[in-house]
């Protein structure tokens, strides 16, 4: 391939982390998928025989709030990071435990910047150009409700690599975000059954009916549950690109309506 590139995807052990990588190995690029799990390991390198890429595919276990897998990854040689690690924690911000909100910015936050400022020095010690790619949402553009967690630090992502990207510019390293909709990959699914390990209707204000209803607002029409193929075909041309937007929203529709919230926002009342 003309212009292969080094590419490491945190969060590849599912959804479109996993999808994104198998595309880029198919496409040619040396892609190495860092997974939280050693199971996700076995499986994806498995995978990736049956799909006779295991010559582009490596597969690592890579926990990002883990020390040492962050300290090992530093050391592999890499031309690009898709920092695509990431959980949610959803329900009423009013209601949320605390303790669950720092795990939620720990791991999308905190350890994204982290091993994002590892590769960045890296980059930049070596002299040479490089690339971080952020997986945020379109949660990180407007807020719906029950989500206010899990999207505000996907809004402290996007304003991380809006400051990178200005910083880092007279180094030519770039950055982007990647701001998928609600694609069916299972991971909006898991971040609605979340609030209901701790919701007690003795104890909440928010009643487990009312949350459950507001969840299936969004997840349970079609605009909830689109077909993760076409992010990953998004993805897979946006990453190794040289060229393109700062922000890639897909699909259009939720672009649209993202860029109509955020105009209401200005003439919105209390």
């Amino acid at each position: 391939m003309k212009d292969k590139k080094r590419i490491l995807i945190t969060g590849a052990g599912s959804g479109l982390g996993e999808g994104t990588a198998i595309g880029l190995a198919k496409l040619g690029h040396s892609v190495i998928a860092g997974v939280q799990i050693s199971p996700q390991v076995t499986a994806l390198r498995q995978k990736a025989i049956d799909l006779g890429i295991e010559k582009n595919l490596r597969v690592e276990k890579l926990d990002v709030t883990d020390a040492y897998d962050v300290a090992f990854a530093i050391t592999w040689d890499i031309d690009i990071l898709l920092s695509n690690a990431g959980i949610g924690e959803a329900g009423p911000v009013f209601e949320i435990p605390i303790d669950l909100v720092r795990r939620n910015f720990e791991t999308n936050v905190f350890a994204g910047l982290n091993i994002a400022q590892k590769f960045i020095a890296k980059f930049i010690n070596e002299k040479r150009k490089g690339k971080v790619v952020f997986t945020s949402s379109m949660g990180g553009l407007f807020t719906p409700a029950g989500y206010g967690i899990y999207v505000s630090t996907k809004h402290a992502l996007e304003a991380i690599a809006e400051a990178l990207s200005t910083e880092l510019a007279k180094y030519n390293i770039k950055i982007q975000t990647i701001n998928p909709g609600a694609y069916l990959t299972g991971y909006n699914e898991t971040m609605a059954d979340n609030p209901f390990r701790w919701l007690d209707d003795k104890k909440n204000f928010t009643k487990k009916a009312e949350m459950r209803a507001t969840f299936d607002s969004l997840l349970n029409t079609p605009q909830g549950r689109l077909d993760p193929a076409e992010m990953i075909d998004a993805m897979i041309k946006i990453v190794p690109s040289d060229e393109g937007k700062f922000r890639n929203v897909v699909p259009q529709f939720v672009e649209d309506m993202l860029k109509d919230t955020q105009e209401k926002a200005w003439v919105a009342t209390i």
